[in-house]
Order: structure tokens, then sequence, then C-alpha cells
């Protein structure tokens, strides 16, 4: 998703430097016209904007709270905009450090995978000050459409796990509906074209059972990262003393899939590690 990013920010004409742990993942992006930093605080050293995603909430502390992270430059950016899907309390924390340094700090994570960065059409879920909002907005439309304030810090952390609250249940809902269509014989793409467009119909449905019908287990999202983002939901409704028994069940069949070996298949796999736990024989694509 950070490959697409930075090209929709390279053709809207903006400055960019990058950082990521392996510097052959951005040669693309350096023919392109971005230029190479170290590390994160010599990327945000002097920036109007630092813009993180990754993959971890400990990964987005290194990034922007380490000895080399974005708040240590000596010229720190004015904004700091961290899109990874994290923990809200770390967003609120680091809003509360970035405003120590003078530096304003948005939590902003996306949603619609790879397809959105792609096209630009992500749905950009932000958390912090309204001026320092308005003032980001510009850059964040070249890589979204749907882009809304949420809040204060950490409110965009909380509406992306809403986000995929909502996707975990979707998706076991895909996955026992084809299963339970296989075992009775139909065939699932005829069923889906029945009721894809009505009540049962969304993105899901659109955008990643026919990948599941055409045996498409490449990731537009790791497996392994759901499973983060829903502890994370799970921990952050314990702490506001909420109960998410299907959350639970969503982690829990997950991580099963994690142990069938599809942590780094996209969450569509899902349907693939419960058929097979079935004893259905699924035709995988390549």
């Amino acid at each position: 998703m950070g490959q697409s990013m930075v090209r929709h920010l390279l053709a809207a004409g903006h400055v960019v430097r990058v950082h990521t742990r392996t510097r052959d993942r951005a040669t693309a992006l350096l023919d392109l016209g971005a230029t190479w930093a170290d590390d994160p605080r010599t990327a945000a050293d002097g920036s109007d904007i630092a813009i993180s995603i990754v993959g971890y909430p400990r990964d987005v502390e290194e990034v922007h709270l380490g000895s080399k992270g974005t708040l240590q430059a000596a010229r720190p950016p004015r904004h700091l905009i961290d899109m990874t899907t994290s923990s809200p309390a770390l967003a609120v924390r680091i809003a509360a450090i970035a405003e120590t340094r003078g530096v304003a700090a948005l939590d902003a994570p996306v949603s619609g995978g790879d397809i959105g960065a792609r096209n630009a059409t992500l749905s950009i879920m932000v958390g912090g000050d309204r001026d320092a909002f308005d003032a980001v907005r510009p850059v964040l439309a070249t890589l979204g459409k749907t882009i809304v304030r949420q809040g204060e810090a950490g409110a965009g952390q909380h509406t992306k796990m809403v986000n995929q609250i909502l996707i975990a249940g979707t998706m076991m809902g895909v996955s026992e509906g084809l299963l339970y269509a296989r075992k009775a014989g139909l065939d699932p793409a005829t069923v889906v074209a029945s009721v894809g467009v009505g009540a049962a119909g969304s993105w899901t449905v659109e955008n990643l059972v026919p990948r599941i019908l055409r045996g498409d287990f490449q990731p537009g999202f790791f497996i392994e990262h759901f499973v983060k983002d829903l502890g994370i939901a799970l921990d952050a409704a314990a702490e506001m003393g909420l109960d998410l028994p299907a959350v639970a069940l969503a982690k829990r069949l997950y991580e099963a899939a994690i142990a069938d070996g599809y942590g780094r298949s996209g969450t569509q796999a899902l349907f693939r590690s419960l058929a097979e736990r079935a004893g259905e024989r699924v035709e995988v694509q390549g």
C-alpha cells in the first residue's frame, strides 16, 4: 500500500523522501523521483508532513518515538500522520509527545486495501486537531476518496477498529456461506449472482468473493496483520468494559488459519482454512 501511496504523492508533484527497512523495496520509487533517507528521523527532518504506514504498533512507536524516530529530527515536521492500523492509546500518546515538539500528530488509518491504495480511493479515518486536519487534507485527498475527521487523537484508530469488527463478521459469513453452498451441491458463483445484489451484498462479496472463487488467496491485506487488528480491538473493548464475543471468535478462526500456514495470505484465505478443515478440496490459482 505504501508503494502506491508514494506514487500518488509523486504524481501530484510533492517532493518525497522515503525510508523502508529494506532499501531494495523502494527502488521503483527512487526511480520515479523519490529520495532515500537512512532512517525516519532523516526522512522527517525539515519536512512539512511525515507519513508512516507500517505493520504493528511497536513499529509505529519505533518510527516516531524511537531514537531515530521522526520526533527526534533536528527540524521536526509540522505535521505527523500515521496511517497504520494501530492502538488508539498509542495514537493519543504520540499526539501528546508530538505537541511538546510543536508537531501536530494525526492518526489516519485507512480502509480499501491494495485496490484502494492503487486507485487512490481509500477511506481515511482521522483523529486529531481540526486545524491540522484541514491543513493536511489536500495531501490526504491524493491518497483517498473518503476523508473524515472522527474526533480528537485516537478517534481515527477507534473508527478503524469498528471497520475491522465489521469486516471480521462479514468474512466469517462469506466463508461459511460459500462452504454451505458447496456442500449443498450448488454452484457458488451462481449463488453469489443471486444473493450478492440483495441484503447480503457488501464490498467483501463484490471484491473478495471473486478471488475466492478463482482460488486467488494472494494478500491485499495479510491475515497476520488482521489478527493484530482484532487483538487491538479486543484490548480497547476490554478497557471500555465491553465484551465482543464475535470478534473473539473471528480472532480464533484467523489464528487457526495462521496455524494452517496462511498468515501471509489475504484475509479471504479464511475460506480456504475452514474448507480444508471440513475436508473440502480447494483449487488454488497458480
